[in-house]
């Protein structure tokens, strides 16, 4: 007479068959996970950039000239609280060769943190630059005079 009792549980080979389906999904996806993360912290350059802009455009409204007009500093000057110019793991600057003359600036986005090495710049013509990428983000252009690299595998 037979057991009727059967086996139960999962064979060996069933747990290595699962164990690798995880495995080849596991690394299809992490890279990727990784990816999307990284183009989270560059539009918090893009975007203090962009925000950035637009405040110096309302300053040369209101004083003609986007350098310091009397008591009045442009919103990139170092002198302005550096909370009013980080935007998540950016910090926005007038660097000083070309701060910010009567008619031309340059904006200047450094990342820190997980963005640590990360530049972005845009000028008063909204001329885009990207001047380096972590060094940890493989596939990600390093450097482009024409535009801002927010994506792995974009070219310049």
């Amino acid at each position: 007479m037979r057991d009727r009792r059967g086996s139960r549980g999962f064979t060996l080979i069933e747990v290595m068959i699962t164990v690798a389906i995880i495995g080849v999904l596991a690394a299809i996806a992490i890279p990727s996970y990784q990816d999307y993360v990284r183009r989270g912290y560059v539009v918090d350059g893009t975007n203090a950039l962009a925000t950035m802009r637009a405040d110096m455009e309302r300053y040369y409204q209101d004083n003609r000239t986007y350098a310091t007009s009397g008591t009045l500093v442009p919103p990139c000057d170092a002198s302005v609280a550096a909370s009013k110019r980080t935007f998540g793991n950016f910090l926005v600057s007038c660097p000083a060769p070309g701060a910010p003359t009567g008619t031309t600036y340059t904006l200047k986005a450094v990342g820190s943190g997980p963005a640590n090495g990360a530049i972005y710049t845009i000028n008063e013509l909204n001329v885009r630059a990207t001047a380096g990428m972590p060094p940890g983000w493989s596939g990600w252009t390093n450097t482009c005079t024409t535009s801002w690299i927010v994506k792995k595998g974009q070219t310049c």
